[in-house]
């Protein structure tokens, strides 16, 4: 099976024309440029026709000639040109299918004369049919026109098989139906094509993804095994709410999804490679630098997560108790919390991914529990049983086989504290951070909302 990306923008395209900020100016300066949404499979399905799309396959070096069936998702103007049927019959009267909810079908059948060859089949979610070597499913999606009418779909999605291989083409929509995660359970698909439209804007009250809906729904779509090891998300449907390509990239590929350019080839025939992941994340930075934010998003598409919490409880300190109350507000609902100190043992045991925040803390409580912050002490005896928690701490993370994320301050790069014990603290953080980085695949630097990898 083949997939190629015809378009990979959203309505006003990535840049858009008109636009001078600074994801749109990023992009134009880089020669990065995406036409409206589009895709072709195996050289003869055509999912949606933007009125970018032919031109967009014509600078592609990508032919539309051998097309024989139409997918349409919806009315929207980004994705259905029925003029092109008409220029289409310019130039070809092979026969040809187009299939789409029945609002579409109507106004598509307007472009064409009667006797032009083209067979208009209405769709709803749930129907299935068979063209040629594929099986077409209908799927329901989170996505309102305003063009159709009461009772009939304004949008669906597209699960297509073919001989080797099958494919879920998810544009445009909201957080997928339950109908529909319920119905690709175990679908095991080659390739999930799903739409990101809103990228950091949270707020745009419409029935799209962004950054934070998109990676529940690859989320829901593992826990059902429709997306498994083999299978190769990509994001579509691009819009310059994201962040600039290179970006946008970094953050999903955590999520095991895929950012690539117009005209990419998403299945070439051969079997996707099985991804192997990361299983030592660090993150660092310094106060209200984005680090939690960071190794929380790092997260958000796994399935089942244990955030390991290993601060004091609040206690009478109001502003601790809020500030632990929007830490637990910003995490995900099917996470689980555990409040601990015993990093090791949770290390060395097998089980979901961790998300530790913070070590900074931990550090502090385990100083606490040994009285090393006073120096005689720590000359007597402190210094030794700190050392040997931290050994332990470093051997066990070297070791672990979970997926881990951990949290961290960098807390060197101020004034130096004018306490013996605050500073034997600095110097402790530093040797902790130092050491757990050094047997890390990935650590990354958080300053200013940006991420630096290391």
């Amino acid at each position: 099976m083949t997939l190629r990306l015809l378009g990979t923008g959203a309505a006003d395209g990535w840049p858009a024309a008109f636009c001078t900020c600074s994801s749109c100016t990023t992009e134009r300066a880089a020669g990065r440029v995406r036409a409206q949404s589009a895709a072709l499979l195996d050289d003869s399905v055509l999912l949606d026709c933007a009125p970018s799309t032919p031109l967009a396959a014509e600078r592609l070096g990508i032919s539309l000639a051998d097309v024989s069936l139409v997918l349409f998702t919806h009315q929207h103007s980004d994705h259905f040109s029925p003029a092109t049927l008409m220029y289409r019959s310019w130039s070809s009267a092979a026969p040809l299918t187009v299939a789409g909810p029945p609002d579409v079908v109507r106004t598509a059948a307007q472009w064409v004369l009667p006797d032009s060859g083209v067979d208009f089949v209405p769709v709803r979610p749930g129907d299935s049919f068979t063209h040629g070597a594929h099986r077409v499913r209908v799927l329901a999606a989170d996505h309102a026109t305003g063009l159709g009418v009461e009772d009939e779909p304004d949008a669906v999605l597209f699960d297509v098989s073919g001989p080797s291989g099958r494919v879920l083409y998810a544009t445009d929509t909201g957080p997928l139906p339950e109908a529909t995660v319920g119905a690709v359970r175990d679908a095991a698909f080659d390739a999930v094509v799903l739409e990101e439209s809103f990228g950091d804007k949270h707020d745009h009250g419409t029935r799209h993804l962004d950054l934070t809906t998109f990676p529940e729904q690859v989320r829901r779509l593992r826990a059902v095994g429709a997306v498994v090891a083999g299978t190769r998300v990509v994001a579509t449907h691009l819009s310059h709410h994201n962040p600039p390509t290179p970006e946008l990239t970094r953050r999903l590929a955590d999520w095991g999804v895929d950012v690539l350019p117009d005209g990419a080839e998403v299945l070439t025939g051969a079997a996707a490679p099985e991804r192997r992941g990361t299983l030592r994340t660090l993150v660092i930075g310094g106060a209200r630098s984005g680090k939690s934010r960071e190794a929380e998003r790092i997260l958000a598409g796994v399935a089942d997560v244990t955030y390991v919490a290993t601060s004091y409880p609040p206690g009478p300190d109001v502003e601790w108790q809020e500030r632990v109350a929007r830490h637990v507000a910003q995490r995900p609902d099917h996470w689980q919390t555990l409040e601990t100190l015993d990093l090791v043992g949770l290390l060395q045991d097998d089980g979901a991914p961790l998300l530790v925040d913070c070590l900074t803390l931990w550090l502090t409580r385990v100083m606490d529990r040994h009285d090393a912050w006073d120096d005689e002490t720590w000359e007597a005896n402190a210094q030794k049983a700190v050392g040997e928690e931290i050994t332990a701490l470093v051997k066990a993370w070297q070791t672990t086989t979970r997926r881990v994320v951990a949290v961290s301050n960098e807390v060197g790069q101020g004034v130096v504290p004018d306490g013996a014990g605050t500073r034997r603290f600095r110097d402790e953080m530093g040797r902790l951070n130092a050491a757990i980085a050094a047997v890390s695949e990935d650590v990354r630097l958080v300053v200013a909302g940006r991420v630096v990898a290391l």
